[in-house]
């Protein structure tokens, strides 16, 4: 067995630690700190000054001229909506979500905690200007929800995580919708029907058995740009090109596994004596092999395999320090009395929770069954769980609202609501 080297001692433990599935919400959570801290220092206007720093791309007369801010908020959010994507596509068609008996429960249980929580901000903010927030209260962040699930103990049943995860994605499916009808600008329509059109492309390339990563993420670029500059908002983009992603491999699993038998067998009647080199028929025999697990892949899921670690410890990091600066004053909790964040605070603590523990409680009463050893305490625990609605709750309170102050009320009570949420769940998580 080969020793382990200087490099692999070093490595070992962060890689362990990036594949935890808990530790992306451990990284969200210190760039939200972050943020706070670096916002409420002497170093306030380098934060502001830092994301309102001007970036172009583009060539000739097309020019993108952004804010670091906007590039983050539109751009490398679509690729955090083009992973939700791939997860959405894949548990769709094999997962938790792939038959009515799997996704009833989660699907119901989401719509639940979507609902009661918009109808509860919108009646606390009705004939203001700022009803349109209504949807800031409908998301779940699943990082933050999954970190800490696993904090609760390892005593949680693995089908009660199931549970969560298959909620907070449906939860994910139903605020991309509303984002894509509610929260997009003026349509303009010679761009959207550019993007249509490089979409249709994209879903002609998976009919005809197109594989190559990069003719998808190419044209998905493309599709990228016509939503930015047409109105719709850019991150549906990401969820619209990552369903056109082929999920089918191109051979089965028993034909993979026979013929993997067989050139292991070639390699090995082919090893050469006293060599550090491979023989030429035994390099064959690798690139066959290399060609054989290709096939065996689906391009769906190595392509949401590479890009997870970004997401989570890159992308959403980014995310929560560009956004997640909020001033606490000595005024603080006096600044929590405004519709807004009572609206939002409100709507994630207590709405998320009625909605999620009364849409599952009447799916049982009519003859669903609970996730498997799974008992009350921890649905209640997870309906909890469900108010921590930090990183989506932030995007859509970008979308929104226009006017600073609002931005910040919603913050507000987002902040508060994903703290209470979270120590609340886990205690009760504790307790079952």
């Amino acid at each position: 067995m080969r020793q382990p080297s200087p490099i692999d001692k070093i490595t070992a433990p962060v890689n362990k630690f990036i594949h935890q599935e808990h530790t992306s919400g451990i990284v969200l959570f210190i760039s939200v700190l972050v943020a706070i801290i670096w916002v409420n220092s002497p170093l306030q206007h380098f934060y502001h000054d830092l994301w309102d720093i001007k970036l172009s791309l583009g060539f000739g007369g097309y020019v993108l001229d952004h804010s670091l801010h906007l590039w983050i908020n539109d751009g490398l959010m679509a690729v955090f909506f083009f992973v939700i994507g791939l997860e959405l596509k894949r548990e769709f068609m094999a997962g938790e979500l792939s038959t009515i008996k799997k996704a009833s429960l989660p699907m119901v249980a989401a719509l639940g905690g979507m609902l009661v929580p918009a109808l509860i901000y919108f009646f606390i903010n009705k004939g203001t200007t700022a009803e349109h927030g209504w949807g800031i209260p409908m998301a779940t962040d699943i990082a933050f929800a999954l970190a800490l699930l696993s904090i609760a103990g390892k005593h949680i049943p693995t089908s009660v995580k199931v549970f969560l995860s298959a909620l907070a994605v449906a939860d994910d499916l139903g605020a991309v919708l509303v984002i894509a009808i509610f929260y997009s600008s003026h349509i303009a329509l010679m761009p959207l029907t550019i993007g249509m059109w490089l979409l249709v492309i994209l879903l002609i390339g998976n009919k005809l058995g197109i594989r190559s990563i990069i003719f998808y993420l190419v044209i998905g670029f493309g599709v990228w740009v016509a939503f930015l500059l047409s109105g719709v908002h850019a991150t549906i983009a990401g969820v619209l090109v990552a369903f056109t992603i082929p999920a089918r491999t191109r051979i089965n699993e028993k034909n993979y596994a026979e013929s993997l038998r067989k050139l292991l067998f070639d390699f090995e009647k082919a090893i050469p004596n006293n060599s550090t080199l491979t023989t030429p028929e035994q390099h064959d025999t690798i690139e066959k092999i290399k060609e054989l697990s290709m096939d065996a892949e689906t391009p769906l899921q190595k392509v949401e395999f590479a890009l997870h670690p970004w997401v989570a410890f890159v992308v959403m990091p980014l995310f929560a320090l560009a956004n997640a600066g909020i001033v606490i004053g000595s005024n603080f909790f006096s600044s929590l009395v405004n519709p807004v964040s009572l609206g939002v605070a409100v709507g994630l603590l207590a709405g998320k929770f009625i909605g999620v523990l009364l849409a599952t409680w009447l799916m049982v009463k009519f003859g669903a069954q609970l996730p498997a050893k799974a008992s009350w305490k921890q649905i209640v625990g997870v309906a909890l769980l469900a108010g921590v609605g930090f990183t989506m709750s932030l995007f859509i309170s970008g979308l929104a609202f226009t006017h600073p102050e609002m931005i910040d009320q919603a913050k507000y009570g987002i902040l508060l609501a994903s703290l209470l949420a979270g120590v609340l769940g886990v205690m009760m998580l504790k307790k079952s």
